[in-house]
């Protein structure tokens, strides 16, 4: 039972070496986590990706839905309402159709490579927030393990004291 005890105790001890570590390596390493919070790495863009960011901004925006609605009205109304002779879609309006899917084609996988960039970059603030909140946990396990050892401090003094106290009241009542 005793031995027990003592690899516990020796366990406990380890386990208290390894984490008096971890908080002094992420302590040391607090600007870092701070810095690239605050100032992150610059993200060097080519052009390719400078296109799909544009083009899923638009994309994605009140402006490109409403302005596309207009030119499909028009188109559809021009070809509808026009002289035969100029009328280059006549109804089922196949050329539209065709532009339309062309663009659906074209402007999905774009918006993708852009959704894509941006998953990285959530997935990097989010191992961001995960050094935070693990840096954070080890400070609070530390501050916690230096209240205990205070708390440990002051009880063994109290009981230091009460000894001390106890026997000068021993003393007292044996010279009286």
């Amino acid at each position: 039972m005793q031995t027990e005890f003592e690899s516990a105790e020796d366990f406990a001890v380890d386990q208290l070496r390894k984490l008096r570590e971890i908080v002094s390596k992420t302590l040391e390493e607090e600007q870092l986590i701070t810095e690239n919070l605050l100032h992150p790495p610059r993200e060097y863009l080519t052009q390719g990706q400078k296109i799909s960011d544009k083009v899923a901004r638009f994309g994605g925006s009140w402006s490109f839905i409403i302005s596309f609605f207009v030119l499909l009205v028009i188109w559809i109304l021009f070809n509808s309402l026009a002289l035969t002779s100029e009328r280059f879609d006549p109804y089922p309006f196949i050329l539209m159709n065709l532009i339309l899917s062309c663009i659906a084609a074209l402007q999905a996988p774009i918006i993708m490579m852009s959704q894509n960039r941006q998953e990285e970059k959530d997935r990097q603030r989010s191992e961001n927030d995960y050094l935070v909140n693990l840096k954070s946990e080890l400070e609070i396990r530390s501050l916690h393990q230096k209240i205990d050892l205070i708390a440990e401090e002051q009880l063994k003094a109290i009981y230091d004291l009460e000894a001390k106290i106890l026997t000068k009241l021993n003393d007292s009542k044996i010279q009286d």
